[in-house]
């Protein structure tokens, strides 16, 4: 993968809806809503390999949502000048933003607490995964792999019976750097 990897400024707006324009069969066929707001924001990544992990979360949510919906959202953490306070806020310009992060959350059956530590894993499918012969635990596998690749961080938490969400974060000084 490092000898594919093409790193520029992204529209991450449109790595989103070309995911989004991929699965929107599933969200209709499903009578599932999606909440998504437009989000004018570059990151330096591949535009490739990150659509194929926002691809894979969606798909992931999709496959284990029956009701509900998907909503998908930028926070922004901003570093005060001040004995290191942080807030967040969302969809606003500010020139101290430190990291984004892409949140990617879901109504769907959650991930038991005993699963979490290990989601990342070649191969692992945990207790959903052996209830739905699809899974194979290699799409978070790979996506993890990427996302470390790409130099962002990947992380998931969930309460089984209510949701999952998703947090792809991205720091802001590789876009200074750029």
């Amino acid at each position: 993968m490092s000898s594919d990897l093409k790193l520029s400024r992204c529209s991450l707006d449109r790595i989103i809806r070309d995911q989004i324009h991929k699965y929107a069969g599933i969200f209709v066929s499903k009578k599932l809503t999606l909440t998504y707001e437009s989000i004018s924001q570059d990151v330096l990544t591949d535009e490739k390999w990150l659509g194929f992990v926002i691809g894979q979360i969606l798909s992931n949510a999709l496959k284990y949502t029956r009701t509900g919906g998907i909503r998908i959202y930028l926070e922004k953490k901003l570093s005060l000048d001040t004995d290191d306070v942080s807030i967040s806020i969302r969809n606003d310009d500010c020139n101290k933003v430190e990291n984004l992060t892409l949140i990617i959350e879901d109504t769907g059956i959650g991930i038991r607490a005993e699963d979490i530590p290990r989601i990342f894993e070649k191969g692992y499918t945990g207790a959903n995964g052996r209830d739905d012969n699809r899974a194979t635990g290699i799409g978070l596998y790979l996506s993890n792999k990427i996302m470390g690749k790409l130099g962002h961080r990947l992380y998931i938490t969930s309460t089984e019976g209510k949701g999952t969400k998703v947090f792809l974060e991205f720091s802001v000084e590789d876009l200074n750097m750029y």
